[in-house]
């Protein structure tokens, strides 16, 4: 007997997101998770419409594997000119790392603006464009389909930048491949860690769950590095975490190791907890899945030890004391 099988139809984006402002847009800053998932990278939303001039840009948030801004321009109706000249224009306010531009639907002459974006800009900075529809299945819930339909050709990027290379192209090349292969390693290993696939950069952050505090795998100039990073905006806070987890230090040096270097970094912004590695350069390719295999068991102790002690400080940035919310310590 054949299988009864329901029919999926779309839904107007306007009749479930009537105002773009006003219902789409806080919308997507609830539910960064699906755009994340799209983008494969841990994305990080806080700030809605970010004046920019006499403009007001959609949302404005981060990368967490590269703290590199990324920002997402809305647009309920077909994709027109007017749309695409306010994205350059934030992007020239903003500088971000990534730009992305929501629409229902995408013109052709678009998502060739897009790809010719893609293909003139250096490999730091990407473009996608994504469409969206809302679908259901008879009377089900509406359900949002988001669609990448213009993306940046990472490895095209990376074989222009090696035309003609110099030393700073042949290193962000290493990187990236190494962070790459490091990723994958991790996200086989522990999926819910991270989104993120790729990056240039020196570092690769991973979230923790607490917003201003990273797990960062680093490349230092004493070789590769497995740290716990305070960052949040208020150096107080990352004051205060530091002391808090610092009073526990013989857990943390019990679970992680003795060689673990407590920074207060005096006159910066972020303080940080640093677990030294065995592997001096990132050229040393025959060793790079031992790196990521370091990288990962150190940062399974890291969460152990903050388990060990109730959880990563939540520090108020008006308040010195506060009481420990559930889950996790108070100072």
């Amino acid at each position: 007997m054949a299988a009864e099988l329901g029919r999926l139809t779309s839904v107007p984006a306007r009749q479930v997101w009537p105002d773009e402002a006003q219902d789409f847009t806080p919308w997507l800053l609830q539910n960064v998770d699906v755009l994340s998932d799209l983008l494969g990278m841990d994305l990080v939303l806080d700030v809605a419409e970010h004046p920019v001039g006499g403009f007001s840009l959609d949302l404005l948030g981060r990368d967490e594997a590269t703290d590199r801004a990324v920002i997402v321009e809305n647009q309920l109706e077909q994709s027109d000119h007017l749309h695409l000249g306010q994205i350059l224009t934030y992007a020239a306010g903003t500088d971000p790392a990534t730009i992305v531009w929501i629409a229902t639907s995408f013109r052709e002459e678009h998502r060739a603006a897009i790809d010719w974006l893609n293909e003139r800009t250096n490999e730091e900075t990407r473009f996608f464009g994504v469409e969206i529809d809302v679908v259901r299945i008879g009377d089900s819930t509406p359900a949002p389909n988001f669609r990448l339909v213009a993306k940046p050709n990472d490895w095209g990027k990376q074989v222009k930048a090696a035309v003609t290379p110099g030393p700073a192209d042949e290193r962000a090349k290493l990187r990236r491949e190494f962070w790459e292969a490091t990723l994958q390693q991790i996200r086989e290993r522990h999926p819910s860690w991270t989104r993120a696939r790729t990056t240039a950069a020196d570092w690769c952050d991973v979230p923790t769950g607490v917003g201003g505090v990273k797990y960062s795998m680093a490349w230092t100039k004493d070789g590769l590095v497995e740290q716990v990073w305070f960052g949040d905006r208020d150096p107080a806070v990352n004051g205060r975490r530091f002391e808090a987890v610092l009073a526990h230090r013989e857990t943390f040096e019990s679970l992680v190791g003795p060689e673990l270097r407590w920074e207060r970094m005096e006159g910066r912004k972020a303080t940080k907890i640093v677990l030294p590695s065995p592997y001096p350069e990132i050229e040393d390719r025959a060793q790079w899945s031992q790196m990521a295999e370091w990288l990962i068991a150190k940062q399974e102790l890291f969460r152990k030890a903050f388990d060990a002690i109730g959880g990563i400080p939540q520090v108020a940035s008006d308040a010195f004391a506060s009481p420990a919310p559930s889950g996790g310590l108070g100072i």
